[in-house]
């Protein structure tokens, strides 16, 4: 299949392109592409604008900075899978990332991208915000920090501004004892429930639209999960009640 029409941009400097983003209407932002490309294939999104961002230099760092470590726009998944700092600093952010899809998807995929995409059955948002982390958006109008608590709005809806581009994201040092469990059907496959345990924080993914940070003491009340063709309410329901079992056990 092939994607609608749209008009191409590559900015080669971050202020090109937030500068693009402020001037153009309906316009996306092409990182990795990994599920932007999916969705433009299958016509899911249309949108009259890509601005690839993968010209612009310097922006894949991956760096130690206020007790955690932060990762920039192009720094990819298979990347930051690898990094002796992230597996010192944050541990927890190495487990997660070996489980998003498949190697040769992380090669591509970015951190970033999977946070700004926010599928609520993504490992990413679920560990910045069980972590308390946030991320660094900047436009012509300036730079802002989102915290996680605030970020995830909606199914792919996010805080972001349509004029603001993730730069990078900055996720805590991983707390002892901590843990990342999903199930789905296929290894690979987006979770039908998941759950990170981030010593006595809890956050559940895949049986939302956004991530959830729960309380320990009773982490399923009200929680109202959605059925799909891949499962029932009452089975994610039951899914996630045993993963949260087996977060505390790991």
């Amino acid at each position: 299949m092939k994607p609608p029409p749209f008009e191409y941009h590559a900015p080669a400097a971050i202020e090109e392109a937030c500068g693009l983003l402020g001037s153009l209407e309906d316009a996306k932002v092409l990182a990795g592409g990994q599920s932007l490309v999916p969705l433009l294939n299958f016509r899911l999104a249309r949108p009259a604008h890509l601005v690839d961002i993968n010209r612009i230099g310097g922006l894949d760092r991956i760096y130690e900075r206020d007790g955690g470590v932060a990762i920039q726009a192009l720094a990819r998944q298979a990347a930051v899978e690898d990094s002796e700092l992230v597996a010192r600093v944050c541990p927890l952010l190495t487990a997660a990332v070996g489980l998003v899809a498949h190697r040769v998807i992380r090669n591509r995929g970015t951190v970033c991208g999977s946070l700004a995409h926010a599928d609520p059955a993504s490992e990413l948002p679920a560990v910045l915000l069980a972590l308390g982390g946030h991320v660094v958006a900047r436009s012509k109008r300036g730079e802002r920090v989102i915290q996680a608590n605030r970020l995830f709005q909606g199914v792919m809806e996010t805080a972001l501004a349509p004029d603001e581009l993730l730069v990078e994201a900055w996720f805590p040092s991983s707390p002892a004892p901590f843990a990342i469990v999903e199930e789905s059907r296929r290894h690979g496959d987006f979770a039908l429930a998941g759950v990170v345990r981030a010593a006595d924080r809890l956050a559940l993914f895949g049986v939302a639209p956004t991530p959830v940070l729960a309380d320990p003491r009773d982490p399923t009340k009200g929680l109202r999960p959605s059925g799909d063709l891949e499962a029932t309410p009452e089975f994610r329901l039951h899914l996630v009640r045993v993963l949260i079992e087996k977060a505390f056990a790991a």
